[in-house]
């Protein structure tokens, strides 16, 4: 976890988030087909918010992890990744108003 490249921040970037929607899931709705979960997601604007803002906490974790330990380029690919995941989900936001 100490190689300092673009690439594995942008790896980190992609999976936190990904892992973060899975844990809300076991948190929050762990009875619901997961599938199911996702749609209930999309229908109401307060539980994608919740979602989304827990996904991207995991990303502002390991990206202080990062750059406290001054490894900048990991933490500049966590960054990229952090917005390149935020863009649709605040598009998918915006639409659902």
């Amino acid at each position: 976890m100490k190689k300092n490249t673009i690439i594995l921040g942008l790896v980190l970037g992609f999976v936190m988030p990904t892992l973060g929607v899975f844990i809300f899931y076991l948190w929050k709705a762990s009875a619901t087909p997961f599938w199911d979960f996702i749609s209930i997601a999309f229908k109401e604007k307060s539980f994608l918010t919740a979602m989304i803002a827990f996904s991207l906490f995991l990303n502002a974790i390991v990206f202080t992890y990062y750059v406290n330990k001054r490894l900048d380029k990991t933490a500049i690919g966590i960054f990229i990744a952090t917005c390149v995941y935020a863009l649709p989900a605040i598009i998918i936001k915006l639409m659902m108003s």
